[in-house]
């Protein structure tokens, strides 16, 4: 069994600097291909990084680069997570800004097009399926995700008010400097790459399920040997076609979990009714595993 652990480890390992990789080349592909070009600013510390990079290009004594200001602005950020979050999760974070800061620099600009439409929606769009792959293999792109985890794991609280504030300010310099319609532009970006982040990155979505069985028990073990879920039994159900005795199951899961759901009632009861509703409230505690 440890053997097992091992091995499966270095592969989550292997999976993750694979994906640093991937979102650095999705990320850069994203800066160089679409948004220089149209003049268009991302969301949180890379927006910011853009923003730096054209007032120090206009205005100031030295030029920094997008991609090494990239990096400069997350480094305190990841003293922050070494310390409040945790060693690996920082390590993977590290790797997937360094891999970023590399490839922005590297990947030689293509100039597609310089319609701000198309450069917003295809740049946001590519960018949000490089960030939410990221936090589907279990890292994060550096930025607001570091503030956000620190302050709900200390506070319980998200940072939605900081993040809209922050977007705010891009938007409103990308504004100032472009002038007002890329303004509209950026913020049609930002909209884009939350929704494809969103639509890649599925463990924030909840699923409420009910599961109408007549194996209560083998049901419950199969699925809480699959995740981490508490479950509501309630007894005494009635089935109308048979008039068979039935037990109702309620859980929360998220989107991610679907198949490890589907694996388990495949196991223990492959005839169940199971019903699953789609974006769902919760009010109470939902265990959501540690970075």
């Amino acid at each position: 069994m440890d053997e097992f652990q091992r091995i499966w480890k270095r592969h989550q390992y292997v999976a993750r600097a694979s994906t640093a990789f991937i979102y650095g080349i999705l990320v850069s592909i994203a800066m160089n291909f679409f948004w220089t070009p149209g003049k268009i600013y991302s969301s949180g510390v890379t927006g910011l990084a853009q923003l730096i990079e054209t007032l120090t290009r206009q205005y100031g004594p030295i030029h920094l680069s997008t991609a090494a200001l990239l990096l400069l602005l997350n480094l305190p950020l990841f003293i922050i997570a070494w310390k409040n979050i945790g060693h690996r999760f920082t390590f993977f974070t590290f790797l997937a800004v360094i891999c970023s800061s590399i490839m922005i620099k590297s990947l030689k600009p293509i100039t597609l097009t310089t319609d701000p439409i198309i450069c917003a929606i295809f740049g946001a769009a590519i960018n949000g399926f490089g960030t939410g792959l990221a936090l589907k293999n279990g890292i994060s792109t550096g930025g607001l995700d570091i503030i956000g985890l620190t302050l709900r794991k200390k506070t319980g609280k998200s940072i939605g008010t900081i993040n809209m504030t922050f977007n705010a300010f891009i938007v409103l310099a990308a504004g100032a400097v472009y002038g007002w319609p890329y303004a509209f532009y950026s913020a049609l970006g930002i909209v884009i790459n939350a929704r494809v982040m969103d639509m890649v990155y599925t463990r924030q979505q909840k699923m409420q399920v009910m599961i109408v069985t007549n194996k209560p028990k083998s049901v419950v073990d199969c699925i809480q040997s699959h995740m981490r879920r508490g479950i509501t039994i309630v007894h005494g159900a009635e089935g109308a076609y048979r008039h068979d005795e039935k037990s109702i199951l309620f859980t929360v899961i998220s989107r991610y979990e679907q198949a490890e759901l589907k694996a388990a009632m495949e196991e223990s009861d492959p005839y169940a009714f199971v019903s699953i509703s789609e974006n769902v409230q919760i009010m109470g505690h939902f265990y959501e595993p540690e970075p």
